[in-house]
């Protein structure tokens, strides 16, 4: 009897799962409303049958399990099942798929002098938005230096080594390195102002909590992901100068943003010293300024900044239309984009390490990188030189800082003046990539003098205190020039691949300004300040060179290079297009004569 209810269970359960049963339990899920799939053969109305006895429940209860450990089995086959826990939702269809839309229902600009376009916003309103944008872009500097300030405070209080307390620094800055990996990508998918205002908002709360921090695992960790969500202004602001501003007027706007780079830094030890000397605040306000500060900023930037991301400014002008006409055809060309996680990450993980291996964009990149490294290093530099070995108090002993401040602004006058000289040399819709390097080639000399001078005459013994103040101004101008250049630079030589070469240079140059606060204060007091100093002293002047080479035969490599070759067709193509117009204008006036 045992051997016959079993046959009978068998074959009861060889009849439920026959493949023309109206009702296919492999291919359900619990919920037909989230995308259940039934069975070709079913009727959509269709529901389970019900068993029609104690047996047969059984036999169903004895098949849902079956089932339900196949299901688990094909779960573990693919991410995307253990991900969803459900059988996959089966291809959409719809009767009018392979009908394409046509070009009259894409929405672009109303031509070249549209004011929603960026380039073409008032100039209050440009003026406003890179103003807002260089001020947020401050703030992050600002907070990745005012902490230096209170080094020794951090050291004593969490009982570790000064160098353990440095990385405070060191890893913001590593964090400054990484981000720009992820809001790049970030910025060409939802528009640059998302890309910015939110992890702005999130490195806000990272500063308080390093602010709070009860140990010195907190203070790291926090101080890594401040550095990480502080990193996406500095990365975006030079897009959102891109949008807004053509090549003939991206040079000045470009020096507006390098100042406020190096505000930042200048004025952080500054302000964290004044902070570290009152006994009532300590170190920890340092950090509870920061956050206050980059808030307040966020807010005007909420409150007066817009988006200028020009693809995504047209995904809202399609959405407005399409609620205003009734015409839901209507779409933005960026709204076809099937965002892919392989080609941004070719963007900005391949192709920045491609174009770093071009012998453009490894020396300009490493020469800013080594020119921001030297702007960090002074967060140790001169409290050595000027409080250990002048023993000047630590607010006093920070105001040389304001040198490099006094320095990047002279930069930018010198930036803007060769905007105009550009403008000059260079024809309406050419480029000259060449140009830029004009005040790098100054910079250069700028730089490595004042890094010799701030060495030499560091000690009191050797020089009164205005020289190294003045050494340090040299370095601001130096800094300035060079980066302004650098990035100006490459811009107008990768041109499509501008925003590739742009993270290129922020990921190595942060690199460069973490390592360089931990090497400066055991290297000062192992061979002393003067000797320490001439160390950078002559890799500056081994760079010198690199401007003057690259003007010479910078085109030459360019036109080698698949990266950039694009520059230099663009620029003579437009050569020989004004050229015919030009004999073209002549002929006619002959005609006419």
């Amino acid at each position: 009897m045992a051997t016959t209810g079993q046959s009978d269970d068998t074959e009861r359960l060889a009849q439920l799962t026959q493949p023309n049963e109206s009702f296919a339990l492999q291919r359900t899920t619990t919920d037909p409303y989230r995308g259940d799939l039934i069975s070709d053969d079913s009727d959509e109305n269709s529901t389970p049958t019900r068993a029609s006895s104690s047996h047969d429940a059984g036999l169903s209860t004895s098949l849902s399990r079956s089932v339900s450990r196949s299901n688990r089995r094909r779960r573990t086959q693919t991410v995307l099942s253990r991900i969803r826990s459900r059988p996959p939702v089966g291809n959409f269809t719809h009767p009018l798929e392979h009908e394409k839309t046509t070009i009259e229902e894409l929405v672009d600009f109303d031509g070249p002098a549209d004011p929603y376009h960026p380039v073409n916003w008032p100039l209050h309103k440009k003026g406003t938005t890179t103003l807002l944008y260089a001020l947020t872009t401050m703030t992050a500097a600002y907070a990745s230096a005012t902490i230096s300030a209170g080094t020794n405070q951090i050291s004593q209080e969490f009982h570790i080594g000064s160098q353990t307390a440095t990385l405070a620094t060191s890893l913001f800055l590593v964090g400054f390195g990484i981000g720009p990996l992820l809001w790049g990508p970030l910025s060409e998918v939802y528009g640059r102002k998302m890309a910015v205002l939110p992890p702005v908002f999130v490195a806000a709360c990272m500063t308080f909590g390093t602010a709070v921090a009860k140990d010195v695992q907190t203070l790291m960790i926090t101080r890594f992901f401040a550095g990480f969500f502080n990193s996406a202004p500095v990365t975006n602001t030079g897009g959102v100068l891109a949008d807004l501003f053509p090549p003939s007027q991206r040079g000045i706007a470009i020096a507006s943003y390098s100042i406020a780079v190096v505000t930042g830094p200048a004025i952080g030890p500054l302000i964290g010293a004044a902070f570290v000397s009152n006994a009532s605040l300590g170190w920890r306000w340092t950090e509870y300024f920061s956050a206050i500060l980059t808030l307040a900023v966020l807010l005007l930037d909420v409150i007066f900044c817009d988006e200028t991301y020009p693809p995504k400014l047209l995904v809202y002008k399609a959405r407005k239309l399409r609620i205003a006409s009734g015409n839901w055809a209507l779409h933005a060309k960026f709204e076809e984009w099937d965002i892919s996680l392989t080609e941004l990450a070719h963007k900005y993980l391949v192709r920045p390490i491609q174009i770093i291996t071009t012998p453009i964009g490894f020396s300009i990149c490493l020469y800013a990188s080594f020119c921001y490294g030297i702007l960090y290093m002074n967060l140790g530099a001169i409290p050595i030189i000027f409080g250990e070995k002048r023993h000047w108090t630590p607010v006093t002993s920070s105001l040389p800082f304001l040198g490099m401040l006094v320095g990047a602004c002279i930069a930018g006058g010198i930036n803007t003046l060769n905007q105009m000289y550009y403008n000059r040399r260079v024809a309406p819709g050419t480029i000259n990539p060449e140009l830029r390097l004009l005040p790098m080639m100054g910079g250069s000399v700028a730089f490595a003098g004042g890094l010799f001078i701030v060495g030499w005459c560091g000690p009191p013994e050797n020089a009164p205190a205005v020289a190294p103040i003045l050494g340090i101004g040299l370095v601001g101008v130096g800094f300035s020039t060079i980066f302004q250049s650098a990035i100006n630079y490459l811009v107008d030589t990768f041109t499509k691949y501008g925003a590739s070469a742009v993270a290129a240079n922020t990921f190595l140059r942060s690199c460069f300004a973490a390592g360089f606060p931990l090497t400066v204060t055991p290297l000062y007091h192992n061979v002393g300040v003067p000797w320490g100093t001439s160390i950078f002293g002559f890799f500056a002047m081994a760079l010198i060179p690199v401007p003057f080479l690259l003007y010479k035969f910078g085109e030459r490599l360019r036109g080698r290079s698949k990266w950039s070759r694009d520059s230099v067709a663009k620029s003579r193509t437009r050569a020989r297009d004004m050229q015919k117009e030009l004999t073209g204008g002549r002929e006619r006036e002959k005609v006419e004569a």
